[in-house]
């Protein structure tokens, strides 16, 4: 079935590719060929494919119980959230099934604060350009983006972004009396994997506390060992008052949550928020599993270290292919490379040498592998990211030539 009769909504440009199988950080396609697997499902699949402790959980949990709603206890929740609690600054959580929804339960949380301490007028959430935070209605008002926007009816209202870099309108509207919050990604990932300056995050906490605005991250790339920290946020040294996490976390199964200090959770009480299937027993099991590893003593020195010999080998690439990449950012395992030639361009070349990488605002090649990965497999992918950088650069240099 080809795109023109699929049932589907025609939501997805999908390239003509299926697969059917995974193991580590390779996939097989439905025609045999095997590709290494540099997007990770968008940063989902942290622990690679079939990782065997989560289909052990899996299988497990399939065989007990999946799904009895919020009406009744859920002890795996229960322990998931105590888990994240002890390994974070957080008192309170919420799950969710993803990251916009994790997103739109911090947004009501920050919201929802101010309202329960008697300042219903502090509604507004500041944002920074080239964000993306989801695609309901409210996350794509507070990513801002047109293309998101455009034929969806008036913007949700409450939404206030600042250019990136612009610290001066950040003040100001932080300083304003109908603030609530200011949500952050501490890396822009489909905005060009952009990381904020260590610095701009510390004085970002700092005018927050002063102000009485909460800090809202949202973690949902970042998060769980992405960057080599367990969230982006450690490495600044600071916290925020109310985070968003997916992806990682569930590492496939679909998982979200939204973490907050007791005191800025205070306003949730019962019936101001929920979900049918948030926290249900089966992907509380997966969760659970993922933290198993991911909590590990040697797993985030161990991305750490993957992490610092790829980039090593990224600026090698750079340097041998001047006139096809600008730069290369980001950090821990979500980098980009950005690009001078067509970024569309490298990732069809990639794939068509058996690399997955994905694109990002900025004409940006992202990497998101793995966390699992090897340095042989960074060997193999930098080996496969030279050969499409040449194929590109060939490419363009006989059209030039005609």
């Amino acid at each position: 079935m080809t795109m023109t009769d699929s049932a589907l909504f025609t939501t997805y440009a999908r390239a003509p590719l299926a697969f059917e199988r995974g193991e580590g950080a390779y996939l097989w396609s439905t025609d045999g060929r095997r590709y290494l697997d540099f997007m990770a499902g968008i940063a989902v699949n942290a622990l690679g494919h079939a990782h065997p402790h989560l289909v052990e959980a899996v299988k497990s949990q399939a065989e007990k119980l999946w799904h009895v709603s919020n009406i009744f206890q859920i002890p795996d929740g229960e322990r998931l959230a105590e888990r994240l609690c002890e390994a974070t600054f957080a008192d309170r959580v919420f799950f969710t099934n993803s990251g916009a929804e994790a997103v739109e339960a911090a947004i009501k949380t920050a919201r929802r604060y101010h309202f329960a301490k008697g300042q219903p007028e502090r509604t507004r959430i500041v944002t920074v350009s080239g964000a993306f935070h989801g695609r309901t209605l409210a996350t794509i008002a507070a990513g801002g983006q047109e293309k998101y926007l455009e034929g969806f009816g008036p913007k949700a209202p409450g939404f206030e972004q600042v250019a990136y870099g612009d610290d001066k309108a950040l003040e100001h509207w932080i300083a304003d009396p109908e603030t609530a919050a200011v949500l952050i990604e501490p890396v822009q990932g489909e905005g060009g994997v952009r990381a904020f300056p260590l610095e701009v995050l510390k004085d970002l906490r700092r005018r927050c506390d002063e102000t009485g605005v909460l800090l809202v991250l949202d973690e949902v790339q970042t998060g769980v060992g992405r960057t080599g920290h367990l969230f982006a946020h450690e490495a600044a040294g600071i916290t925020p008052d109310i985070m968003a996490v997916a992806k990682g976390i569930g590492g496939g199964f679909p998982v979200g949550a939204c973490l907050a200090t007791a005191e800025a959770a205070s306003g949730m009480v019962p019936g101001t928020h929920g979900s049918t299937f948030g926290g249900n027993p089966m992907a509380m099991a997966v969760a659970n599993a993922v933290l198993d590893v991911v909590l590990d003593e040697d797993f985030l020195p161990h991305v750490r270290r993957v992490a610092g010999y790829l980039n090593q080998r990224l600026g090698g690439l750079v340097d041998s292919f001047p006139d096809v990449f600008a730069d290369q950012r980001g950090t821990g395992l979500i980098l980009g490379l950005k690009a001078k030639l067509p970024n569309t361009e490298i990732i069809a070349a990639a794939r068509e040498e058996g690399l997955l990488v994905a694109g990002a605002g900025d004409n940006v090649v992202r990497l998101l592998p793995p966390l699992i990965i090897t340095e042989a497999e960074v060997d193999a992918a930098v080996d496969l990211l030279e050969r499409a950088a040449a194929r590109v650069r060939a490419a363009h240099a006989a059209k030039g030539a005609a």
